[in-house]
């Protein structure tokens, strides 16, 4: 089986392709550009992944998917369901669908991968 690599051009569609590359510089850089606090940079399927980069306060309310985190950059600390931990760059981290969440206390350089997948409600 023969599989192509793709590379973004961010001036281009870029959303139905076989194989994704994003390098996390690329992301924050379009995330930058963007002037906002995240940016979905690709979908397919039920997956929709996006860069999240909250200024001062992260104003996320429950979702109505199941979410996964992996941060970029940065450290701080995260709330899910009343329950917090200290995370750091590289970590992983899982919400449910509908689950209050929060991150807090994060560093200047915060930043993070968000993966969206599956049905409303949850998996």
């Amino acid at each position: 089986m023969i599989h192509r690599v793709i590379l973004i051009n961010f001036e281009s569609n870029f959303y139905n392709k076989e194989i994704m590359h994003i390098t996390t510089s690329e992301a924050i850089t379009r995330l930058g550009n963007s002037y906002k606090e995240f940016l979905t940079l690709f979908e397919h399927g039920s997956l929709s992944v996006e860069v999240y980069k909250p200024e001062t306060r992260d104003k996320q309310k429950p979702h109505e998917r199941d979410e996964i985190y992996v941060i970029i950059s940065g450290k701080g600390s995260f709330i899910n369901n009343g329950e917090q931990v200290n995370c750091k760059a590289g970590d992983f981290l899982f919400v449910r669908a509908g689950i209050d969440h929060r991150f807090i206390n994060f560093t200047t350089d915060f930043a993070t991968w968000v993966f969206f997948y599956g049905p409303k409600g949850g998996e």
